[in-house]
C-alpha cells in the first residue's frame, strides 16, 4: 500500500512532533510550552503565528503537537532536545443479528457473562472513525441512567449536531478536520455526524442497543444489538469524505487519543489503518484503556498485517454459522448455488472487468460476469471491478473469484443487481455465456441459511496475516473475530458490511462485557483472557479453516489465539499480566529525521505476552512467562506442550500449584531447535489445564542459520 503526505500551504506539510510524557498536569501549560518550543524554530514569525501553525496539540495522555512545516523546520525542530521524533503525518485507510449469538451471547436466553456484567452498563467505548448517525434506533438511550460522573468528555457542535445529538448513550462526540481541502467540503458535515456509514456500522456492532425485527430486504433477520448493548458511546471523527476516496491522518487519529484519555474512555475501537500512532496508543494503555485495532484486509497474502504494535489486541476476520444461497439457474436450465440478493437475466462476458478488459466490449443495459484469478484486496478488487462496470452502464455484475462468502447488497452496488460467487462457479457461467448466442440466467430470491449446515468459523479470504514485519518477535495478529456479512446501523437503516473493520467491535463488545465483569482487571489480563480462551475448532470439533489459495488449517498468522470465545474469557482460569510500564522497554529509541530504530533493552519475546514467537531459532534460548491465578484459590495446573515442527519444547515446572498464598507463578520455556536448516515458521501450543480450565497460548518458531533471509509463506 502506497501512502502519500498532503502538501498544504506552499511546501510546508503536517508534521508530528511526539516529546514522551506530558511535562505539566495541566494541559494548557503544556499547550504554551509546544507554541513556545516552536516560536523558536519558525524564528522571525510571531508566537501568533506559531499557534496557528499547529494543527493539533497533544497535552492529555502525552506531549506532542502537529503543525504545518517546511522540510528544514522539520529537520531543526528534531534537533532540539526535547523532541523524541518528528514524522510527516501519513494518510491512512479505513479497513449484527447473527454473530453475537454465533458467539454464544444469545440476547433472549442471555448468558451468565450477560447477566453478571449487566450487559456492559455504563463502560465507556470511544469509536475512531467515521462519526456516528445519532437518530438510528441502535443508539437509542431509552432506559439508561444518568451519565457516568467519570465522564469528562465533551459534545461538540457543528453542522447537523445540535446538543440534542448527544445522549445517554452518546455521551460524547468530537470531530478532527485540520487539513481537510475546502473542495471537500460540501461532501462532508462539519461535525461528528457520519456521511459514510462506517462509523455507525462499527459503533451499532460494538454497542448498539436493543432492535427487534431488523433485516436487509428479508435477509439476516432477527435482533440487532451490539456485544455490550448497556454500554455508553464517545465518538471521535476522524475519517473525511473526499472526491476519490477519504481523508484520514496520523495525526487527527493522535488527536482523538489524547481526548480519549481525558474523556475517560474504558475502550477505543480503531476500524482502520494507523500503523504509526503507536505510542499514541502505548500512552491510552498506560492510562487503562484497552485499544482494539482492525489487522486490515489484505490476505491471505502472508506480512500485510497492520496495527501490530505489541501493546494493542490486532483483530483478524472470522465467518459466522450463516449463509445466503441463491440459485441462479442458467437458459440451459444448469442450476447453481452462489450468494447474492438480486436477480437479473442476460450476460456478457467482461474478462477481469479491469477497464483495458471492457474497452471494445459493449456491456450497456447487460450483466457483466467478470472473473479475478490473481489475488489481492478483495474488497477493493470488488469496488474496482464493479465501478467499471457501472460507469460503462451495464445493468448487472457478476464477480467470481476465489473462495469467498462475500455478500453485496443493492446500495453497496449502486442500484445494479450484483452478486459474488466463487470462481469454479464463474467458469460454469463463462462456458455457458461461450455456449449461447443469447445467454440469459435467472436468479432466485436469496435464503438464510445458519446454524450447522453451515462450516464455521473460517478465517475470511481478504483477513490480513501474519507475522509482523514491524515487530516480528509479538504474535499477531492476536485473536478473530466475526467479520463477514454483518448486519448493523448505517444512517437510518440496516446493511451488511464485511472486513476486519466489523471484526474489530465486535472485540471491543466483549472487552466491554469483561471490563464490567472485572473492573479491576488490566489491559493485558483483558488481553489474555481473549487470547487464552480462543477456540481453535469450528462446531464440529475440527480444526478451523483458513480461506486461502487452496484452503488450509489456520495457524497463529491467520487468527492468534484463535476465534473468540466471550464465555471462556469471562473465567480464562490463569492470566499472563503485564505492568504497562514494561511497554517502555520496546519505545525507547530515539527517532530523529524520519529514521526509525528498533533497538530494544532485550528480545521482545521475554514480554509476558499470552504467546511465543521466535522469529530467529539458532541456539537453544529459554522464555519466562508469569501466569496469575484468578479462577478458584486452590488449583493445580498441568501443562501440555505441542512443540512446533522442528523444534523441542520443555517446560519447568511442568505442574502449578496455586493457593491462598501462592497466587502468582514463573515458569520457562526452554526452546531448542531440532534441525540446523534455514527454515520456515512452524506452529505449536503451550496449555496449562486442570478439570475447570484450558488455558492456550499459541507459539510459532522460525529456525535459521544465516542473517537477511526469509521464507514466511
Amino acid at each position: 500500500m502506497a501512502f502519500h503526505f498532503r502538501s498544504l500551504h506552499g511546501s510546508r506539510k503536517l508534521y508530528i512532533a511526539y516529546l514522551g510524557d506530558k511535562k505539566h498536569d495541566d494541559p494548557s501549560l503544556v499547550a504554551v510550552s509546544h507554541h513556545e518550543m516552536l516560536s523558536t524554530i519558525l524564528g522571525s514569525f510571531s508566537k501568533e503565528e506559531a499557534i496557528d501553525s499547529i494543527a493539533y496539540s497533544y497535552k492529555h495522555g502525552f506531549s506532542g503537537f502537529a503543525a504545518m512545516l517546511t522540510e528544514d523546520q522539520a529537520e531543526n525542530l528534531a534537533e532540539l532536545p526535547e523532541i523524541i521524533s518528528v514524522t510527516p503525518s501519513q494518510n491512512h485507510e479505513l479497513l449484527t443479528t447473527r454473530s453475537w449469538d454465533f458467539l454464544g451471547l444469545n440476547y433472549q436466553e442471555p448468558s451468565e457473562l450477560l447477566q453478571r456484567s449487566n450487559y456492559g452498563e455504563d463502560i465507556i467505548i470511544g469509536i475512531i472513525d467515521t462519526g456516528i448517525w445519532p437518530e438510528s434506533r441502535s443508539f437509542s438511550d431509552h432506559g439508561y441512567g444518568v451519565i457516568p460522573p467519570r465522564w469528562k468528555g465533551v459534545c461538540q457542535l457543528g453542522q447537523a449536531w445540535g446538543g440534542t445529538n448527544c445522549s445517554r448513550k452518546i455521551i460524547g462526540a468530537r470531530y478532527y478536520a485540520a487539513g481537510l481541502d475546502k473542495a471537500s467540503l460540501q461532501l462532508n458535515y462539519m461535525s461528528a455526524r457520519d456521511m459514510n456509514g462506517h462509523g455507525t456500522h462499527t459503533a451499532s456492532t460494538a454497542a448498539g442497543s436493543v432492535v427487534e425485527g431488523v433485516s436487509l430486504h428479508g435477509l439476516g433477520e432477527g435482533v440487532a444489538r451490539g456485544g455490550a448493548p448497556r454500554a455508553r458511546l464517545a465518538v471521535y471523527k476522524v475519517v473525511w469524505e473526499e472526491e476519490n476516496g477519504q481523508y484520514l491522518t496520523t495525526a487527527a487519529v493522535l488527536a482523538a487519543m489524547d481526548d480519549a484519555i481525558h474523556d475517560g474512555v474504558d475502550i477505543l475501537s480503531l476500524s482502520l489503518i494507523a500503523d504509526d500512532d503507536s505510542f499514541g496508543a502505548l500512552h491510552a494503555i498506560q492510562n487503562g484503556i484497552t485499544v482494539v485495532y482492525a489487522g486490515g484486509n489484505y490476505g491471505p497474502r502472508s506480512q500485510v498485517l497492520f496495527n501490530t504494535a505489541p501493546w494493542a489486541i490486532t483483530v483478524a476476520a472470522s465467518k459466522i454459522d450463516r449463509s445466503f444461497p441463491t440459485t441462479i439457474t442458467l437458459g440451459n436450465k444448469q442450476t447453481i448455488i452462489n450468494e447474492s440478493n438480486s436477480r437479473f437475466q442476460t450476460l456478457v462476458n467482461g474478462g477481469n472487468c479491469s477497464r483495458e478488459a471492457l474497452s471494445g466490449t459493449n456491456i450497456k443495459g447487460k450483466v457483466v460476469l467478470c472473473i479475478e484469478i490473481t489475488f489481492g484486496p478483495i474488497i477493493k478488487i470488488f469496488e474496482d471491478a464493479l465501478a467499471n462496470v457501472h460507469s460503462g452502464g451495464a445493468s448487472g455484475l457478476i464477480f467470481a473469484l476465489y473462495t469467498t462468502d462475500m455478500l453485496v447488497s443493492t446500495e453497496e452496488c449502486q442500484g445494479i443487481p450484483c452478486v459474488v460467487i466463487d470462481i469454479d462457479i464463474g467458469f460454469q457461467v463463462l462456458t455457458y455465456i461461450g455456449s449461447q448466442q443469447l445467454p440469459i440466467a435467472k436468479i432466485e430470491p436469496t435464503s438464510s441459511v445458519t446454524g450447522k449446515q453451515v462450516l464455521a468459523p473460517k478465517v475470511a479470504m481478504f483477513s490480513s496475516r501474519g507475522p509482523s514485519i514491524k515487530y516480528p518477535t509479538i504474535l499477531k495478529p492476536d485473536i478473530a473475530a466475526p467479520g463477514v456479512n454483518i448486519l448493523a446501523a448505517t444512517k437510518d437503516a440496516y446493511v451488511f458490511s464485511s472486513g476486519t473493520s466489523m471484526a474489530t467491535p465486535h472485540v471491543a463488545g466483549v472487552v466491554a462485557l469483561l471490563k464490567a465483569l472485572h473492573p479491576q482487571w488490566s489491559h493485558a489480563a483483558l488481553k489474555s483472557a481473549i487470547i487464552t480462551s480462543a477456540t481453535t475448532k469450528d462446531e464440529h470439533g475440527t480444526p478451523i479453516l483458513a480461506e486461502a489459495l487452496p484452503r488450509k488449517v489456520a495457524d497463529p498468522f491467520d487468527y492468534g489465539g484463535g476465534n473468540i470465545n466471550p464465555n471462556g474469557a469471562a473465567d480464562p482460569g490463569l492470566i499472563y499480566d503485564i505492568d504497562p510500564r514494561e511497554y517502555n522497554k520496546f519505545f525507547e529509541c530515539q527517532i530523529k529525521k524520519y529514521e526509525i530504530c528498533n533497538i530494544t533493552t532485550k528480545p521482545a519475546y521475554h514480554l509476558n505476552l499470552p504467546s511465543i514467537s521466535i522469529p530467529e531459532l539458532r541456539h537453544p534460548i529459554k522464555v519466562e512467562r508469569t501466569v496469575t491465578n484468578v479462577g478458584k484459590v486452590d488449583a493445580v495446573y498441568r501443562s501440555d506442550i505441542q512443540s512446533p515442527l522442528g523444534v523441542k519444547i520443555r517446560v519447568e515446572p511442568a505442574t502449578l500449584v496455586f493457593n491462598a498464598t501462592n497466587k502468582v507463578h514463573t515458569f520457562k520455556a526452554s526452546i531448542k531447535p531440532l534441525w540446523k536448516v534455514q527454515g520456515d515458521y512452524t506452529f505449536g501450543s503451550l496449555t496449562w489445564y486442570n478439570e475447570q480450565h484450558t488455558v492456550r497460548i499459541p507459539i510459532a518458531v522460525r529456525i535459521t542459520i544465516q542473517d537477511f533471509y526469509a521464507d514466511v509463506a
